[in-house]
């Protein structure tokens, strides 16, 4: 998995960030890959996951799951998931309600790659993750990607 730090300027530079994420990306072999994403309210997050689900193959437009919770599209054949599951768990209060939505059973599945936005309103979920990305707006509009 992708560790450290990267400085995204433009569009562009976060499609270079997505490419980069997912060739560094190594599934799980005994559940789903959860990627976490932390940040403020309007820092990146839905944008990294709509890029790198661009970079997946994934047609159409990638929106918000912040009303329904979750999205889930399928992947071309040949990748590592045939899944892309988008989280957005902004609205959310505990694990419980993460799991109202069926989240055990996504979690379960290897070829699952799960992008879960707000991983601080699920208590416990950052030490399940495969990965956690803070994105960080900086005051010149660029965003700070770490990779922890």
């Amino acid at each position: 998995m992708k560790r450290g730090e990267q400085l995204v300027r433009t569009v562009e530079d976060m499609d270079t960030e997505a490419q980069a994420f997912v060739d560094a990306l190594t599934p799980e072999q005994h559940s789903a890959t959860l990627i976490t994403l932390s940040g403020d309210l309007g820092a990146g997050k839905t944008a990294f996951v709509q890029a790198t689900a661009a970079v997946l193959g994934v047609e159409g437009p990638i929106t918000s799951p912040t009303f329904v919770i979750a999205k889930v599209y399928l992947l071309p054949e040949g990748q590592h998931f045939d899944r892309l599951i988008h989280i957005d768990a902004y609205r959310l209060n505990s694990l419980k309600d993460l799991n109202a939505i069926g989240f055990g059973e996504m979690a379960s599945n290897t070829k699952n790659l799960i992008m879960l936005e707000w991983p601080e309103q699920v208590e416990g979920i950052l030490e399940n993750s495969s990965l956690n990305i803070m994105i960080e707006a900086l005051d010149d509009g660029a965003r700070q990607i770490t990779y922890a």
